[in-house]
């Protein structure tokens, strides 16, 4: 009986030692050359000043290291789509921005992405709408996130992120948003009205179409576990208006590069060279000349 009560003891022993023994922490990779070289293309952030996101949000650098042993999703069989959803009622001009986003965003994160069928505004009760001050009609993004989105399920999505037509708040005593995120539901939605000031037409495509690149990867990055970066100037860096957005650049920095392609494992070369023939065949200048400046230092 003594001898049945001892290994009782020990088999209580090893398997509490068991439960809390932990992994050992990731080791981290060496940093590739590739990253190396393009550092020399970061632009250090200047000091902010009043408006300025980081003026009024003290943020702190998520590192690669922390990155790297964060949980974050990766693309797997099963989940590794990224989905568009239209909302609204839609004019060419801005079904045509919709088609560059969906052809931009699988190349910048070098997965398959596609757009679903538009929905109509109507979908959303008037409970979850108001006239802004300005005058024009408003939709509740915390109710396209949790009562539209979520509820979305198309096969192997990895991300979503919904497009709204129409201007978005997220709670009463603030005047507007231009998105609102779930990163552990993986889902999104940004609006293009802001983007447009005023009306989208040819004059102003291209810059309204800069704007939209640049917050649906800036959002659909952090659903990838990326953090707002104050490493350098980057497309993952906090803004608070528009006049910086469009300060801001569309690249990702060499950090911030570092940790997607940790997660999704694309090549980078090829990365970039997608990206700068897209911007090439947009005409998208200066967003091009980013590409470029990049490609040139890896050569």
């Amino acid at each position: 009986m003594k001898k049945i009560t001892t290994i009782l003891i020990l088999i209580l022993f090893c398997s509490c030692n068991k439960e809390k023994t932990k992994e050992p922490p990731k080791t981290i990779p060496e940093e590739a050359s590739y990253f190396k070289q393009i550092k020399i293309n970061d632009a250090k952030l200047g000091e902010p000043t009043y408006g300025d996101w980081l003026f009024s949000h003290k943020e702190n650098e998520q590192t690669f290291e922390q990155y790297y042993r964060s949980k974050h999703i990766v693309p797997t069989k099963e989940e590794n789509i990224i989905y568009i959803k239209p909302i609204g009622n839609f004019n060419a001009l801005q079904k045509k921005q919709i088609q560059l986003v969906n052809e931009y965003l699988e190349l910048f994160f070098q997965l398959k992405t596609k757009t679903l069928e538009p929905i109509s505004n109507d979908i959303v009760p008037n409970s979850a709408r108001r006239m802004s001050t300005e005058g024009h009609e408003q939709l509740l993004a915390g109710y396209l996130l949790n009562d539209v989105l979520k509820e979305e399920n198309p096969q192997n999505r990895i991300a979503l992120m919904g497009l709204s037509e129409l201007d978005l708040y997220p709670k009463p005593e603030w005047n507007y948003v231009f998105g609102l995120a779930s990163y552990r539901d993986k889902v999104g939605v940004s609006s293009i009205y802001r983007f447009q000031d005023g009306e989208l037409t040819a004059e102003n495509f291209n810059l309204c179409l800069s704007r939209l690149l640049k917050t649906s990867s800036h959002e659909i990055g952090h659903m990838f576990g990326l953090h707002h970066c104050i490493n350098a100037d980057c497309v993952m860096n906090g803004t608070n208006s528009l006049s910086e957005t469009d300060r801001s650049t569309i690249r990702l920095c060499s950090v911030c590069q570092r940790k997607l392609n940790s997660c999704i494992q694309y090549d980078n070369k090829k990365r970039l060279t997608d990206l700068e023939n897209f911007f090439k065949r947009n005409n998208l200048i200066e967003e091009f000349d980013s590409m470029k400046k990049d490609i040139s230092v890896i050569q």
